[in-house]
């Protein structure tokens, strides 16, 4: 047996693979939360040492990377619209939804920079949509961050506000510090994250059509 095999495996239990400590790290993030993840909690639910689980990840950094591949993998891919805008929208839209299928999905992945397959075939598409619209290289690879930035942004937001100290935030705009922002205040604590996302999103194709060379196939804000 090499040393890589013994590494990779636990006495009477089927070999480890990255695949394997991702969905391990994954039960953890769904019972307790990001802050609860680490290389040792893994190593205990695999019932391995953590030098088993390290020689995958290498380290902490490693596993939450892994983590975020597996959650950008529930981003389908097939079955998207032909028009270059309405492609973009589905893209974001499934992005978005991949997210909101994990605990604190969005957290694990704007806290990586994933080279991984499923993060970069996601890419791939968005940039692909995006060079069809007429956007050259540079602005399509942009906007493609534009967009994962937005998402995982508000997805980030809207999984936070389940804990949300809504109180705090009600006696802060009372105070009338904050004049604009308590003229705003019954749409501050709204939690009606599919039509912010919505609105968001638009706003940004809005901008993409203008920018690219391809004729707007859509103007739909939903």
């Amino acid at each position: 047996m090499t040393k890589k095999q013994t590494a990779g495996n636990a006495p009477g239990r089927t070999r480890l693979d990255p695949a394997t400590v991702a969905a391990a790290a994954l039960e953890l993030l769904a019972e307790k939360g990001v802050d609860a993840v680490s290389v040792r909690a893994v190593a205990d639910r695999l019932g391995v040492r953590m030098n088993t689980v390290l020689w995958h990840v290498k380290t902490k950094a490693g596993l939450l990377e892994l983590m975020a591949d597996a959650i950008v993998a529930g981003m389908a891919l097939e079955g998207l619209p032909d028009p270059w805008d309405e492609r973009v929208r589905e893209l974001a839209v499934r992005y978005r939804r991949a997210l909101l299928a994990h605990r604190d999905g969005a957290a694990v992945v704007a806290g990586t920079y994933a080279a991984e397959p499923a993060t970069l075939r996601g890419a791939e598409a968005f940039v692909a949509a995006l060079r069809a619209g007429g956007l050259p290289e540079r602005e399509a690879l942009w906007a493609c961050f534009t967009l994962v930035y937005y998402v995982l942004g508000l997805t980030q937001e809207e999984q936070a506000s389940r804990t949300a100290d809504t109180p705090r935030l009600t006696r802060a705009l009372a105070s009338g510090a904050y004049p604009e922002l308590s003229r705003c205040a019954p749409y501050l604590t709204e939690s009606s994250f599919d039509e912010r996302f919505a609105y968001g999103l638009e706003l940004i194709l809005r901008s993409l059509r203008a920018s690219g060379a391809a004729p707007a196939t859509s103007s739909r804000a939903g």
